[in-house]
């Protein structure tokens, strides 16, 4: 079995040359017969053997199986190119308010967004993969006055959600309760950011809205999305299992997220029935704050609408905030009302919608951002290209695997306690098609992975860290390993922008932001701290290798 996986190394990465900036080789590795069984990190289906700047690019054997290569590459298109204001021809539809105009801008290189600088919050800046994160902090509710990815972008006649220019970005050293500073002398340093955001910059508020509780604004990084496909396809009993396991041991000390799971049964599951689902209950698995359920409606098949607010035949409404604060300010301003009609004769050149075109301003106005039934801009079969492409990134095969500093790593990575919460490896179920929007009903519509030995290093499951300026309620879902050591070689970042919202520029500063006094993960600090440099040096080699 070895030896197939590695001739089809081979032979993908024969077949993909031309693809690749860098005209270099693969990362040498030994006989097949002594490679490790770790080094395949997606199996036999999901596994691609580039370690070039186009690593997190490749599509997986199962793409090429079912004969979805055609539609990989042209949902390939769809995540790379920009929309376009337009009204017709390719990738039309952007507007009236967006996040981003492609989704290259928040994912370069096909990985997690990168560390941004200190200074304006800029999101024309390619790579700026941090989206702004508005809540309350009594509640941690997102603030009803903006989206919950609030746009700053807006097509004329229409204004910006927020003026990017207003909100400020600091970086804040930290010094924890070890004066930064391992029993052996060396010394490392911690950052976290700092936003300030004023109600100047809010749209609404210069339009006379009274904001009517305190906010926080904090910074949140885009999440890798090679090899979702095989989380996808881990089984909704395996994943139950591991949050009865962890529930069971306590060895936790904030336990589970009780919003979520509680006496070995879910409390609350993920369904849609806004777009056409039946309600059905799925666990959740996806992003940071567990808030979306099954690949085929989680992050990527959302953002691609309310990134852009392009619409389809399941979301024929605009991406706003859900109190209607936006639609309301916009109606009334007289900007927007004077540009209106040449806006809308682009939009709907045949008047089909009425109360687009009857009424006051105003109600014309409201009547279109609020709209139930606008036009639809990506067509099915495209929408179905951009998830063969999402379910069908392939997860870069480990390096270095025989490496003696790599092998003492990965063995003291799990002595520390470390695998708890980054588990090693999954056995993926039957993956049958999960889509609580009922839009996949033909399983051969999507690349597959039954049966599949993966190793992402998650256990799929939030935990608490404790760290200074947290994310937002503090539960943070463990982050998959794999690949991530191939961060800066693919999206061209100076440091390795690690943890949630990027702070951690070297796997150090990553490991070292677990260590509060009631983090979860503080006995594997604890142990961490205690180890030689060679040794500390090997952990850190072993996670760049993964």
């Amino acid at each position: 079995m070895k030896k197939i996986h590695y001739l089809f190394g081979i032979c993908l990465f024969t077949g993909l040359m031309s693809c690749s900036d860098d005209n270099n080789e693969p990362t040498p590795e030994p006989e097949p017969d002594e490679l490790p069984e770790w080094y395949y990190t997606g199996g036999e289906l999901g596994t691609a053997y580039l370690s070039t700047s186009n690593a997190f690019e490749q599509p997986t054997l199962a793409v090429e199986n079912a004969g979805l290569y055609q539609s990989f590459k042209n949902g390939e298109q769809l995540f790379e190119k920009p929309f376009m204001t337009n009204n017709s021809g390719v990738r039309k539809g952007l507007g009236p308010v967006y996040v981003r105009n492609s989704c290259m801008h928040c994912h370069p290189g096909y990985g997690h967004g990168r560390r941004i600088n200190a200074g304006s919050f800029n999101t024309n800046e390619i790579g700026n993969g941090c989206l702004l994160v508005v809540y309350t902090p009594d509640d941690n509710n997102y603030v009803s006055w903006l989206a919950g990815m609030p746009q700053s972008r807006a097509v004329a006649p229409f204004k910006n959600p927020l003026d990017e220019s207003k909100i400020n970005i600091t970086w804040k050293s930290y010094t924890d309760e070890w004066n930064n500073k391992f029993p052996d002398g060396e010394t490392y340093e911690l950052q976290y950011p700092e936003v300030t955001m004023p109600q100047e910059a809010v749209y609404v508020v210069n339009q006379g809205y009274q904001i009517p509780k305190e906010y926080v604004v904090k910074l949140e990084s885009t999440i890798g999305i090679y090899g979702t496909g095989l989380l996808d396809a881990i089984s909704d009993a395996d994943l139950k299992a591991q949050y009865t396991q962890q529930e069971k041991d306590g060895y936790m000390k904030n336990g589970l997220n009780t919003a979520f799971f509680k006496d070995g049964e879910w409390v609350s599951q993920y369904s849609n029935t806004a777009q056409g689902g039946d309600g059905t209950k799925y666990p959740r698995r996806y992003t940071y704050a567990l808030s979306r359920g099954p690949l085929q409606d989680a992050a990527g098949a959302n953002a691609i609408w309310n990134i852009t607010n392009v619409t389809r035949s399941d979301r024929r409404f605009h991406y706003l905030d859900g109190a209607g604060t936006y639609a309301e300010y916009s109606a009334k301003d007289p900007d927007v009302q004077a540009g209106f009609e040449a806006y809308i004769a682009q939009v709907d050149p045949n008047k089909e919608h009425p109360t687009w075109w009857n009424g006051t301003m105003e109600e014309r106005i409201k009547a279109y951002l609020t709209a139930k039934d606008l036009p639809i801009e990506m067509t099915d079969e495209e929408y179905t290209d951009l998830m063969v492409w999402h379910r069908g990134l392939a997860v870069p095969a480990a390096r270095n695997v025989t490496d003696k500093n790599v092998v003492k790593g990965k063995e003291l990575f799990e002595e520390i306690g470390c695998t708890y919460c980054h588990r090693p490896s999954w056995t993926t179920g039957s993956d049958e098609i999960r889509d609580p929007a009922k839009f996949f009903t033909d399983n051969s519509k999507l690349p597959r992975y039954p049966n599949q030995k993966i190793w992402p290093y998650t256990d799929m499951v939030q935990h608490k860290l404790h760290m200074e300026s947290d994310i937002r309620t503090g539960w943070c879902r463990t982050t998959p390993l794999w690949g991530r050591g191939l961060h800066q070689k693919c999206t061209g970042s100076a440091t390795s922008d690690r943890l949630h919202d990027c702070r951690a520029r070297t796997v150090i500063e990553a490991i070292m932001w677990h260590g509060n006094a009631q983090s979860d993960a503080r006995r594997s600090i604890e142990k961490f701290r205690e180890l030689s440099k060679a040794d500390r040096d090997a952990v850190v080699k072993f996670i760049d290798s993964i």
